[in-house]
């Protein structure tokens, strides 16, 4: 596969930028939508924050609609006596003075417009299908709650709890929310043997940070070995300036023999730089070329590149795929289920981050948000809108946290307001503001760590 770091960074900085936008977007147009359906005057729509550079004045309304320079957020602007004066006659459209259950609904639309999204998203997903890898087991280390219970290689996962199983992709999230339980939970499996068996998995006490669990569960995905033998060739890299062609099986390098292309490939990586003697097979004789490998690095360090990608027959992996899809109709309750499974999930993670149960290290930042929106626009639509649900997820929970200056702080002053009966002085709501942006200012700047961290390795 070709190597192309400018192009990577590139196709990651434009799936951010549309996903970025299109989430924004719509989360401000959920606050937009309902302001003007409930009467209140919409002054501003903008997508960034900071100087507009591009502005538009809409004659039927009057709301000017904005691009800002700064492109980490965006913002309605209603009429508000708080923020300037406001003529008698466009007095009873101030969002100030709207009746607390219209502020709430303004409010809380920008998030519910994020788990509309997602649910959009997650629907067309579902109906249009994806292949994922299905629930076989990989090696079981010894010493794991896997190994532990008689699990083994080959095994493959049917139902966890009361929950069918079809694929890894759903497998994973299930043992996380089962793993936030900590309760003994049973896990169906179908043998090499065609039977169907159930353990128990005692998840008591077990950690729910994915970094550690799966190495504490010892349920892994199998490697799906492919032999040593070239399918293609990068040209004007090692292989091909060596004479390397398609088709070529690499019998040994330096000596050392390969049974499969992982093996090869892990030699490869540990020798950078190095001029190495490559044995192959061609046609049926036996060949010999001297290859001097590139010197590249990445976020682990310097690694050797050879220039060349594996041989995988036809429908290799078809076998150890299933497709997911359903129809339209059944897709819209599957959607909706996801969307409240991945929102209860997202919640309980930061729940368990703030008790230091998870690493703080799960979050992330622009930086690594924008590298997995290109790995998942280089997958194909499918896994970009999957990535545009979780995003659209995460943002709307994030927003609902009962912080000042997120709409949940907005929304706990309305719900004291509605409790007491007026409103919060504006000297807490100032002091409250003061506390949300220095919480905003820790979260992003421990975000931005991690991503530096993730980079430097």
């Amino acid at each position: 596969m070709l190597d192309l770091p400018f192009a990577n960074v590139v196709l990651s900085a434009a799936a951010f930028i549309v996903a970025l936008g299109a989430l924004v977007a719509f989360h401000e147009f959920g606050h937009f939508w309902v302001a003007r359906r409930l009467g209140v005057k919409v002054l501003r729509y903008s997508i960034g924050f900071g100087r507009p550079i591009w502005t538009r004045v809409s004659p039927k309304t009057g709301v000017e609609y904005a691009i800002s320079s700064i492109p980490l957020g965006g913002y309605v602007k209603m009429l508000d006596e708080r923020e300037g004066a406001v003529a008698e006659s466009e007095r009873p459209m101030a969002f100030n003075v709207q009746p607390v259950w219209k502020r709430i609904c303004i409010v809380a639309a920008g998030p519910g417009a994020n788990f509309l999204l997602a649910i959009a998203a997650y629907w067309l997903v579902f109906i249009v299908g994806s292949a994922a890898l299905r629930p076989e087991l990989g090696p079981v280390p010894d010493g794991t709650l896997a190994s532990d219970i008689g699990l083994e290689q080959g095994m493959i996962v049917t139902r966890l709890d009361d929950h069918p199983i079809q694929s890894w992709d759903e497998l994973r999230p299930r043992l996380i929310e089962a793993a936030l339980a900590g309760d003994p939970v049973p896990l169906e499996v179908r043998t090499g043997r065609g039977t169907t068996e159930t353990y128990s998995l005692d998840l008591t006490g077990a950690t729910a940070d994915p970094q550690r669990l799966f190495d504490r569960l010892g349920l892994s995905i199998p490697r799906f070995e492919v032999d040593p033998v070239i399918g293609e060739v990068v040209a004007d890299q090692p292989a091909a300036r060596a004479g390397l062609q398609a088709g070529d099986r690499v019998t040994s390098i330096d000596g050392e023999a390969f049974e499969t292309w992982t093996q090869m490939r892990d030699w490869v990586r540990e020798h950078p730089g190095a001029a190495v003697e490559v044995e192959f097979e061609r046609d049926g004789a036996s060949l010999t070329r001297v290859v001097r490998l590139e010197q590249r690095e990445d976020e682990t360090g310097a690694y050797g590149y050879l220039g060349a990608g594996p041989f995988v027959p036809e429908g290799f992996y078809a076998e150890r795929r299933v497709q997911v899809r359903y129809g339209p109709v059944e897709a819209v309750g599957q959607a909706v289920s996801q969307t409240w499974r991945m929102s209860a999930l997202t919640l309980r993670m930061i729940g368990r981050m703030l008790t230091g149960d998870v690493s703080v290290k799960n979050v992330s930042g622009p930086l690594h948000i924008a590298e997995y929106a290109g790995y998942s626009a280089q997958a194909g639509i499918v896994t970009f809108l999957s990535f545009m649900a979780i995003v659209s997820v995460s943002l709307g929970v994030l927003n609902l946290l009962p912080v000042p200056v997120l709409d949940g702080g907005h929304l706990l002053y309305y719900l004291v307001e509605l409790l007491k009966g007026s409103p919060i002085s504006e000297s807490v709501q100032a002091a409250g503001q003061q506390i949300g942006l220095l919480l905003l200012f820790m979260l992003m700047s421990l975000a931005f760590y991690n991503d530096i961290s993730r980079l430097i390795g």
